[in-house]
């Protein structure tokens, strides 16, 4: 039978501590449904977060997987990556079952929202942990009367020992739209290995993608980056220059982490009344 899970507190915040009954855990907040740690089982922290960043109403986390909905980056009229990930979310569910742990976070319109997007909604982020895996599934439904439209993104922060030892496969033949020259490219060769900055979408992705970190005498390291429902994948370091700017960030952070994320840019999503859509990212430690 399952067991539900109660709510805890995670730097000031209400949180969910997800562990599966061989050991996976998970921490997320309610807080923008941030997903703030990632530790398999019987291996230590995957994610990326950053020593700096704010925990307070209103503002976003630097690190772990920000729910970037309705809008990707400053692709619309507007709040820059949308309001989810700085809204307070409603719990639906928590419980370990027999194999993992999962929660599941709702998110609905209200008059702030209403305010910079005109739409009646619900979204709903489930979690699971189990083994090896993380799954991550954000889903919404058009509560209105009226057709919307939306762009969004799991911008997850893989954490990296070392930003030079890393490199990411599975790109080849696939165009992109690098933010950094204005121009549309074409990934020519299987393996990318990030120079910073780095600020790319690439289109159409319909393989896994895995994140290699190769760090001298010591072990290796692979993540399988799988995705459903989302067609595009950001990307991105903001590297030494840019890094140093962000106030909630060390400015050597750039090296510990690479955002590789599940999103959907190119062609916004959209649902007519009643319709809904989901999309999964899954990472799984080799």
């Amino acid at each position: 039978m399952a067991k539900p899970i109660a709510l805890t507190r995670h730097q000031g915040l209400d949180a969910l501590e997800l562990r599966a009954p061989d050991g996976a855990a998970a921490t997320l907040l309610l807080h923008g449904a941030h997903l703030v740690s990632w530790k398999p089982a019987g291996a230590g922290e995957q994610l990326y977060l950053s020593p700096k960043s704010a925990y307070a109403t209103g503002q976003a986390i630097r690190g772990g997987v920000p729910v970037i909905f309705p809008q990707f980056a400053g692709r619309g009229s507007g709040t820059r990556h949308g309001f989810a990930r700085t809204k307070p979310w409603q719990l639906v569910s928590a419980e370990i079952g027999k194999d993992d742990a999962m929660a599941v976070l709702r998110l609905q319109d209200d008059e702030a929202t209403r305010l910079v997007w005109p739409h009646r909604f619900e979204a709903e982020l489930c979690v699971r942990v189990a083994g090896r895996s993380l799954e991550i599934e954000l889903a919404c439904e058009n509560r209105g009367e009226a057709e919307l439209d939306f762009t969004a993104a799991l911008h997850t922060y893989l954490g990296l020992g070392r930003l030079l030892d890393a490199s990411v496969r599975g790109l080849s033949g696939l165009h992109y739209w690098d933010a950094l020259t204005g121009t549309e490219e074409r990934q020519r060769v299987d393996l990318l290995l990030p120079e910073p900055p780095l600020d790319r979408i690439y289109y159409g992705v319909a393989q896994d993608l895995t994140l290699q970190e190769q760090p001298a005498g010591r072990p290796s390291r692979r993540v399988w980056v799988r995705q459903q429902g989302f067609a595009d994948a950001v990307v991105w370091n903001p590297g030494p220059e840019a890094c140093a700017q962000l106030a909630d960030m060390p400015a050597d952070g750039w090296q510990q982490m690479l955002c590789v994320e599940a999103a959907a840019i190119e062609r916004p999503v959209r649902l007519a009344p009643g319709e809904t859509w989901a999309g999964m990212q899954t990472l799984v430690l080799e």
